[in-house]
């Protein structure tokens, strides 16, 4: 028998923990993942899903050579080949296609599969030098930062850490449980030092379950509630003026242009909340010592998604809380400043820049977008075919003859099925890379802990293979991963001035140097906080309506996080989807009496499409919203189809990001 021995990792998947890990490996095998009580922030727990991480990487489906289609799109039926057919296979058809319709008629198609540094973004640079289209990478939370940049720029979000020095803790349309485990357990810290803990949530989450108050908005109403409570605190003299005199620029206007109308009865009418519940949450606000708000992404999946942000924003700026250890506000922590990413991403190898086409609009690109059509879809590090909104004209653009489809995966997903050339991916535990997080400030250097398992190949290997194929010969592509890892890091940063060095060159999990006064630091190009913000199309933050405020449909639909997956990620592991259950719609009673449903199933249907789910009758959903969680395999579903049937391929009003939440549906019996 090979000796035992341990490596060290990152969980490489779309979460802001990024959690160290210890892996156990036997020769080529990987046999046991945990978590590393040495990583500053997860400190040796991991969530259930990555708990057991090596039956993903030996998945008894796991794909292990290259393949290409033998029956249907859409059927999954596939002969072997070797990799020298598969990759000649593809760039005869890449030169054909580019001859023919040009090269912006190949669209890559990928996004959060892996979070590192390299393998995320490994085939950007190929693309931009064959002069394909571009895709607009923005299926998660670009509106979200796009409210946060309006008022904050590129300043640095506070330490996760600084909520368990917070007196009032809120966790605002997060369900922490499910995406931010380690966050919880800062949360409950806090609660033990004596914080009050509010989650504002659409239902009530299980992360609700840890707090002292919950407050239940409407869809999409967040950021009225945020002005309801910044009118209060004007109002009533409650605001930090000498903050605001010092580092915030355009209060008054906001003030006197914007508030007058957004009292809390005003907010009562569009949030659900009682008027003094408006008022008595903007006054405890202002009571606290140091209030921390941890906002997460669903507020900002709407049509107003940015503005609700960018409201949410103001409110620490208002009390002075960003002068104070343990007050502020997080979204996304600034990790990604650590590191210059064009030098994988290389937009400079553009001869020009070409199209840019939305992914959440995948399925306008497959069916209907010309001039030229699209002909080839490359998709890596994604399963567009489950996460993409209006599931059915993404399905239908996938089926189309004509479209010459490559799959670079590890399982057959339900895009691999659509494939025309399906290659084996390496997992994160099998290539070299570099990680920071979007949720704390620790970076990771990894190497692999096995080698790849069957003939999988890494992303990187993958695309510089294809590149010297089809004739592109720069010397970027004559780099290895590693080589692009040392070339990250050769860089200098400021948020790396002072780390660890050799402890990241171990392979152990290394906190950025944040300075002093970091939070105070305002990086917008007036150096103070910008309330009043002259570049943006609203020069004020202001209440917009969702697409769906007042929708024909008589049910609003939440897609939320569920704890046993990661969007379409895990859905390998059976014994995962057995503790998830069915895929279940929640309704509440009434509304369920209301539509006469028993169960056991319910059909949720639109004009885009319909979804069948488990009925799950629940008082945890207030009346007129339903909860679909978890986005599950099309293959593991009854009908087929899952909740992305249902929504729909409108942008938000800035950052041209996702609206899964901001879409109304109709119910009947399944």
């Amino acid at each position: 028998m090979p000796p035992m021995k341990t490596v060290r990792a990152t969980c490489p998947f779309d979460c802001p923990d990024a959690c160290g890990l210890l892996v156990d490996v036997e020769g080529d095998r990987v046999r046991k993942v945990r978590g590393d009580p040495d990583h500053p922030y997860s400190q040796g727990s991991l969530c259930p899903k990555v708990n057991g991480y090596e039956r993903s990487v030996h998945a008894e489906g796991r794909l292990t050579t290259p393949f290409v289609r033998a029956g249907r799109k859409g059927e999954g039926i596939f002969r072997p080949v070797s990799w020298d057919e598969a990759i000649t296979r593809i760039a005869v058809r890449f030169k054909d296609i580019a001859a023919t319709h040009g090269p912006e008629a190949i669209l890559p198609y990928s996004y959060a599969g892996t979070m590192g540094l390299v393998q995320r973004n490994a085939g950007h640079a190929f693309f931009h030098a064959l002069g394909a289209s571009r895709l607009d990478r923005t299926i998660c939370s670009p509106a979200k930062g796009a409210g946060w940049k309006a008022v904050m720029g590129d300043t640095l979000a506070p330490h996760p850490d600084e909520v368990q020095e917070s007196d009032l803790a809120i966790v605002w349309g997060l369900n922490a449980v499910a995406t931010s485990v380690h966050f919880v357990q800062r949360v409950k810290e806090a609660r033990r030092r004596g914080a009050e803990v509010w989650v504002v949530e659409t239902y009530r989450t299980p992360t609700a379950d840890l707090a002292d108050r919950v407050f239940l908005l409407r869809p999409g109403s967040d950021g009225a509630l945020a002005l309801g409570m910044a009118h209060v605190l004007f109002r009533d003299g409650l605001v930090d003026a000498a903050f605001l005199r010092e580092r915030v620029q355009g209060w008054e206007r906001f003030r006197d242009e914007v508030l007058p109308e957004c009292t809390p009865a005003w907010a009562a009418g569009k949030t659900g909340l009682d008027a003094a519940t408006v008022e008595e949450m903007a006054r405890r606000y202002a009571a606290a010592r140091t209030p921390f708000i941890r906002l997460g992404s669903g507020l900002s999946r709407y049509g107003n998604g940015a503005m609700n942000v960018r409201c949410i924003t103001c409110l620490p700026a208002l009390v002075g809380a960003w002068a104070k250890p343990g007050g502020g506000l997080l979204g996304s922590t600034g990790g990604g400043q650590a590191f210059d990413a064009s030098i994988v991403t290389r937009e400079d190898l553009q001869a020009r820049p070409t199209r840019l086409v939305n992914m959440n609009q995948l399925g306008h690109a497959l069916t209907e977008l010309d001039s030229p059509r699209v002909m080839a879809l490359f998709v890596h590090t994604s399963n567009p075919a489950a996460v993409t909104p209006d599931q059915e004209k993404v399905l239908r653009g996938l089926a189309r003859d004509d479209l010459f489809t490559v799959v670079h995966e590890r399982y057959l997903t339900d895009t691999a099925r659509y494939a025309d050339v399906l290659l084996p991916a390496t997992t994160a535990l099998e290539h070299d890379d570099l990680y920071c997080s979007y949720g704390q400030y620790v970076i990771q250097r990894v190497a692999p802990a096995i080698p790849p398992v069957g003939q999988s190949w890494s992303n990187w290997d993958l695309f510089r293979r294809l590149a010297a194929e089809m004739g592109l010969e720069h010397p970027f592509f004559r780099q290895t991963s590693r080589d692009l890892v040392d070339a990250l890091l050769a860089k200098p940063a400021a948020l790396r001035t002072g780390i660890d060095e050799a402890s990241l060159a171990e392979g152990k999990g290394v906190e950025l140097s944040l300075r002093p006064g970091y939070k105070l630091a305002v990086r917008t190009p007036s150096g103070r906080i910008e309330i009043e913000n002259p570049r943006q199309r609203h020069p004020l933050p202001r209440w917009l309506p969702s697409h769906e405020e007042d929708g024909e449909l008589p049910f609003r639909l939440v897609t939320g996080a569920t704890v046993w997956a990661l969007n379409s990620s895990f859905r390998e592991r059976p014994e995962l989807r057995e503790r998830e259950g069915e895929p279940a719609l929640m309704v509440n009673p009434a509304d369920a009496a209301v539509r006469g449903l028993s169960g056991p199933r319910v059909v949720a249907w639109n004009g885009l499409g319909q979804a069948t789910f488990a009925l799950l009758v629940t008082d945890r959903t207030p009346p007129g919203v339903v909860v679909a969680e978890g986005v599950p395999w099309l293959s593991h579903v009854h009908g087929g189809r899952t909740v992305n049937a249902l929504t729909s391929q409108r942008l938000t009003d800035e950052g041209a990001g996702s609206t899964f939440y901001d879409n109304r549906v109709d119910l009947r019996g399944g």
